[in-house]
Parts: C-alpha cells; sequence; structure tokens
C-alpha cells in the first residue's frame, strides 16, 4: 500500500504535457481519456470513457465541447508539416528544377493520414486540459458536474 503512494506522488509530479500526451484525465492525471488505449483500432478510436475511471471527472463538459480540438489538430498537423518539411530539406534538400517538393508533399500527406487517428485523441486530450485544470487534492474535491449538458445531444457528432 505504501508502495503504491510512492508511485501515485511521483505520477502526479510529472509534467502535465507528459500526461496529455498519454491522453490522461488532467483532473487526476491517472484515468484513461479514452476507453481503448490503442488508437489504431479505427472503430473505436473516439469512444471516450464518460467519466474518469479513478476520479469521476466528466469528460463531456457541453454539447459541441470538442468541436474546439479541430483548432488544436490544426495547429498540431500544421507543427508536423513544417518539421517534416524542414527535416526533408535538411536530408534530401529541394530544388527548382526537380520534382523533390512534390515528393515532400506526398510523404507529408501520408505521414498525416498514418498520424490522424493519434493526433484526434491528442488534440482532445489538449483542448480538455485548457478547461480542467490538476487538483493536488482530487481525492478530498468532488469534481464539477458540467452545467450545459444535454444527454439527448451525447456522441450526435
Amino acid at each position: 500500500m505504501e508502495q503504491d503512494m510512492m508511485v501515485a506522488d511521483k505520477a502526479s509530479k510529472r509534467p502535465s504535457f507528459v500526461k496529455v500526451f498519454a491522453c490522461k484525465c488532467p483532473r487526476c492525471r491517472r484515468g484513461d481519456m479514452f476507453a481503448d488505449k490503442n488508437p489504431y483500432h479505427l472503430k473505436r478510436t473516439m469512444k471516450m470513457n464518460v467519466h474518469c475511471p479513478v476520479c469521476n471527472q466528466p469528460f463531456d463538459l457541453e454539447v459541441g465541447f470538442y468541436y474546439g480540438s479541430g483548432y488544436v489538430s490544426y495547429a498540431l498537423s500544421v507543427a508536423i508539416s513544417v518539421a517534416s518539411l524542414v527535416a526533408w530539406f535538411l536530408t534530401i534538400g529541394m530544388g527548382l528544377y526537380d520534382n523533390r517538393f512534390i515528393y515532400w508533399l506526398v510523404a507529408n500527406g501520408v505521414l498525416l493520414v498514418a498520424l490522424q487517428p493519434i493526433l484526434m485523441r491528442l488534440a482532445r486530450s489538449i483542448w480538455i486540459a485548457f478547461f480542467v485544470g490538476y487538483d493536488d487534492n482530487w481525492q478530498q474535491h468532488a469534481p464539477k458536474e458540467p452545467e450545459r449538458v444535454n444527454k439527448d445531444f451525447t456522441n450526435a457528432w
């Protein structure tokens, strides 16, 4: 039991961006946001838990809450594209009179399509982390229940 508490203390001291990339609950940093850990199970890629299995934080804060994660996904895609362009330029190079830029476009498109399930999950994890902060004493405080949730529109996207 004491060893579990030591592991829990170490887990809470890790930087939050590590837990965001692991798609953990932003409130307790322990529970999984998604029902299936593998993003490449494509039928269940975006299936989220209704509440955090550890601290009971609701993940659906309001109707259409995750529409904003599209902006985060776009920013991540642009960052990956810029990074791949720089890597391509430094390793292969660009020329005015050949097709290396076209080859980069194709390679970048394939890369973005391959990373899409991960990017969609990561965007949701980052988006909810903007609105739900980490609580050191999450065991003593109950999570705030969302005020603007309509059960008829749950998963209606």
